[in-house]
């Protein structure tokens, strides 16, 4: 009956034993709770619980990527899309996060998903879809700055799809469309402006010397006759005829 006991006594040892101890990874760490008050930050490696009077919580230090289920945002202009996003985050104080929130990974979840539409309903959709960089970081800072009091630090965000509807995504092509269009006429545009400048010096530059026209014709006069045509043009130089129509006119006063 003794040795029955005995024997008792020794599994029950054993068992505290095993209980007892804990090994942590290299990325977990334990928070201890002596007799419900916290204790210690403990780990990695080989730790000592003692059974009944301690307990502990295990924490993972890596980053965990968390996805933002998709969410209806109606943005400044009042365009309905639809957005989702991923969030990077990692535990950096494992005492915060047990003590100061009950699950730090529902909490980070929900204020990520309240805090892409809050700031996303701030913009238009033009720079929801242009300027996504900046939005990750908006949406970062603010999120990194809610969840130090959990001691979590939320590393990046991105925005993943920004999904419209089917008429949305019609007139950003039209748009798209009398965009191109306006920028071919300003290009035309300024073209023919820079076209009348060069002609309006070369004017002035022929100007100054009427042998210089008289080469410009002839240079015409060669261009011309390498074309295969049979018209032949001959422009005739008004300094020529001039003195021909001076004289008619005297000679009819």
């Amino acid at each position: 009956m003794i040795s029955y006991f005995a024997s008792l006594l020794m599994l029950a040892v054993v068992l505290l034993v095993m209980y007892a101890i804990r090994i942590l990874r290299e990325y977990e760490r334990a928070v201890v709770f002596f007799l419900g008050r916290f204790q210690a930050v403990k780990g990695p490696g080989l730790i000592i619980i003692i059974p009944i009077i301690q307990t502990m919580e295990r924490v993972d230090l890596r980053v965990v990527v968390m996805d933002v289920p998709t969410q209806d945002v109606i943005s400044r202009d009042n365009v309905s899309v639809k957005v989702n996003a991923v969030v990077y985050y990692r535990v950096i104080d494992p005492q915060s996060a047990i003590i100061n929130v009950e699950n730090y990974h529902e909490a980070v979840s929900q204020l990520s998903q309240t805090t892409l539409r809050s700031v996303l309903g701030k913009h238009e959709l033009d720079e929801m879809l242009s300027e996504r960089d900046k939005l990750n970081v908006d949406i970062q800072k603010i999120l990194d700055e809610q969840t130090d009091a959990w001691g979590v630090k939320v590393t990046n965000v991105e925005i993943k799809h920004i999904d419209l509807d089917e008429s949305m995504i019609r007139a950003i092509a039209q748009q798209a469309e009398a965009e191109r269009a306006r920028r071919a006429k300003v290009i035309h545009a300024e073209g023919e402006a820079q076209a009348a400048a060069k002609l309006t010096e070369a004017a002035d530059q022929l100007s100054k010397n009427s042998n210089a026209i008289t080469l410009r014709y002839m240079q015409t006069l060669i261009d011309i006759a390498g074309d295969q045509s049979s018209t032949i043009v001959f422009p005739l130089p008004m300094d020529l005829i001039k003195p021909l129509l001076d004289q008619s006119r005297g000679g009819k006063g």
